[in-house]
């Protein structure tokens, strides 16, 4: 089957033609620690170092890399930067079409520079995990995965809220290529759902959201695509989200190694073991099997997804919100004293990541 082409009339290729490739060389790390370097880093403006952590993963996973990048596209930037949205989902159609445009590393150096400096927008990643986990949401996630596709399409086009009409799409999208452990597995409708919301939304961003979820796979697109309407009546304004202080654990910030790591879940581990207040709340709240993963996404909200340039505006700051101190599971019905306590000891935390990476660097 011959590669998807260029998104029509994309100005990538005269936007390469002047792009000098920067020089960097790879990390010294696996391919999992890279991609969180690469999109944390993107998040972060931090340049250089995504850069370095996208070298890595051309050596060692090339696939993995095009697939971290058409993420964060939607996940990160989105309606901050719709070009950049719209270039990364051009360059992600396969090797070919990277090929005519000057080779793989000169597309991914060039998107991954556009990409650090550009707005990040966070709120199709929010919505999603609003309509996942909310527990407001709930009897809405139980009927629409029996509803039939021409609701689901009224359902979208409504004026219900923002995370009803998200979960109708991803339902009409179908919950079987994105599945979630909250959503009934169904099949969908791609062709009706993109019909209906032709409808409805920008058409230069039904386009860009088409291509991205048929290169992708992903439901982030369709979402960033519900949110544009909403944001064209809103005010906005651009900010540097407060990042804590960071440490250098070897080649890489301590907030790369996160709970998508293995060093990572280590340290988040042996801290859960430990006589911190964050240690003492989660053992005294959370269920053993499932403290690694839940302090791990409390880090994340702290320090993962901390943004240089985000664009903000009412929505998308509810959105940011709901999922911070809401949308932790039933353990935690409001996260404000363990993101606290948290944010206290991000230092006992990245003191451990060292010890652990340096025990490791020995070992090897």
């Amino acid at each position: 089957m011959d590669e998807p082409e260029l998104l029509p009339r994309s100005p990538l290729p005269c936007l390469l033609r002047d792009f000098e490739e920067p020089d960097c060389a790879p990390l010294d790390c696996t391919p999992w620690t890279a991609m969180s370097a690469l999109q944390k880093s993107i998040r972060r403006g931090r340049t250089q170092i995504a850069l370095a952590a996208a070298s890595t993963l051309l050596t060692q996973s090339p696939e993995g890399l095009w697939r971290r990048l058409a993420c964060i596209a939607f996940e990160d930037i989105g309606l901050g930067d719709v070009e950049v949205t719209a270039l990364t989902t051009a360059a992600i159609g396969g090797k070919r079409v990277r090929a005519t445009l000057g080779g793989e590393w000169k597309v991914a150096s060039f998107l991954i520079t556009r990409m650090a400096n550009a707005t990040k927008c966070r709120a199709a990643d929010d919505l999603l995990l609003v309509a996942e986990n909310h527990p407001t949401f709930e009897s809405q996630r139980l009927q629409l995965g029996f509803s039939m596709i021409p609701d689901l399409l009224r359902i979208v086009a409504s004026t219900d809220p923002l995370p009803v009409r998200a979960l109708a799409a991803w339902f009409a999208l179908g919950t079987d290529r994105r599945p979630s452990p909250r959503l009934a597995r169904r099949h969908g409708d791609i062709a009706s759902l993109f019909a209906a919301v032709r409808e409805i939304l920008p058409p230069e961003l039904v386009e860009i959201a088409w291509e991205g979820h048929r290169r992708s796979g992903e439901v982030l697109p369709i979402f960033m695509a519900l949110l544009a309407p909403q944001l064209r009546h809103e005010l906005t304004s651009v900010h540097d989200d407060e990042v804590p202080v960071e440490i250098m654990v070897g080649p890489i910030p301590g907030w790369c190694l996160d709970v998508y790591t293995r060093p990572g879940r280590a340290s988040l581990a042996k801290l859960i073991e430990g006589s911190t207040e964050t240690a003492r709340w989660v053992r005294a709240h959370i269920p053993p099997r499932q403290r690694v993963q839940f302090l791990g996404t409390i880090i994340f909200r702290l320090e993962g997804q901390s943004s240089q340039r985000r664009l903000r505006w009412p929505i998308a700051d509810e959105l940011r919100r709901a999922v911070d101190y809401e949308c932790n599971g039933a353990h935690c019905r409001d996260a404000t004293e363990i993101l606290r306590l948290a944010r206290a000891d991000l230092g006992e935390l990245n003191a451990i990541r060292t010890e652990l990476m340096e025990v490791s660097s020995h070992d090897s």
